[in-house]
């Protein structure tokens, strides 16, 4: 019978590493590491941490210690870093511990940043701007491609592709993303607009009105059919004339003529000046102020 061979990340993390000298997953695989000989991976994709999620964590750990080891790899003879398992590091320090079990495991520098990627996407404890950032650093720092990249991690290179998409947004946007204040759905949409700006004004119209992924989609689609609307007259009056003008001669004709007046201009600087009266009498007063001013 032929043997099916499935993806890394179905295997999950020991598919990618090896122990040293535990091949076995009873008691004496697991060492006791002090903690003041490990450090974190300077690649760890996550960077964001929930401080109240870690300060929880830490009560547990207070209470009933730490129930899952962590990956650790030599660095030295007696140093060592993480491979998998910063939260419980963190929260172990944070509950006073001074020592932490861990697995010591034989893995390189692309393989380390492959475990943490993954350990982190099996929990979804990565944003999408986290593992869009991570994938790029595996493909670029070890010259992966993004098939070799979707063998090696068990995602399907399409996914990677659009992770990696998500670095083409403005800043603004990929923090928006990052920080979790619009989705993939948003993201994607906006992605199909390749006018920066124009990417941007519907991201700040996504936070102040809070549009639906399928109203940005809309909006996109409309701009890739009829191109960007055009610019509101009022913006345009405005570059023209101040509002500070437009209050002066308002008031001014106001006082002159005592009665409200509004005054508007379209695009092309044409505008109107409209007087407001209440009754025959007040039409009357002021056509003789009108007549009175020809002379």
């Amino acid at each position: 019978m032929a043997v099916i061979k499935r993806p890394a990340l179905g295997r999950g993390l020991d598919s990618l590493i090896a122990m040293d000298d535990a091949p076995a997953r009873d008691a004496s695989a697991i060492n006791e590491i002090e903690l003041s000989r490990i450090s974190p991976n300077p690649d760890q994709p996550r960077s964001i941490f929930d401080e109240e999620a870690l300060e929880e964590l830490s009560r547990s750990v207070t209470e009933f210690g730490i129930i899952q080891p962590i990956s650790l790899r030599k660095t030295g003879p007696d140093t060592y870093q993480i491979i998998a398992g910063e939260r419980r590091y963190r929260a172990a320090l944070m509950a006073g511990l001074t020592t932490i079990p861990a697995y010591i495991r034989t893995a390189d520098d692309a393989v380390v940043t492959e475990m943490a990627l993954i350990e982190n996407i099996q929990r979804e404890d990565l944003n999408a701007i986290e593992i869009a950032l991570t994938f790029k650093k595996l493909i670029d720092r070890y010259g992966l491609t993004q098939e070799r990249l979707s063998e090696r991690i068990g995602k399907k290179r399409a996914t990677i592709a659009n992770f990696i998409r998500l670095l083409r947004l403005p800043a603004e946007v990929q923090l928006g993303l990052r920080d979790r204040r619009i989705d993939m759905g948003h993201a994607r949409a906006l992605l199909s607009i390749d006018d920066p700006k124009l990417q941007l004004k519907i991201y700040n119209e996504i936070l102040k009105q809070g549009l639906s992924v399928r109203r940005v989609e809309e909006l996109a689609k409309k701009y890739r059919e009829t191109g960007p609307e055009e610019e509101n007259p009022a913006e345009k009056v405005e570059k023209r004339f101040s509002n500070k003008d437009f209050d002066i001669l308002r008031d001014h004709l106001s006082h002159r003529f005592s009665t409200p007046v509004k005054v508007s201009c379209d695009a092309s600087g044409k505008g109107k000046i409209s007087f407001s009266f209440r009754d025959d009498d007040e039409l009357q007063r002021l056509i003789a102020i009108f007549d009175t001013a020809k002379q």
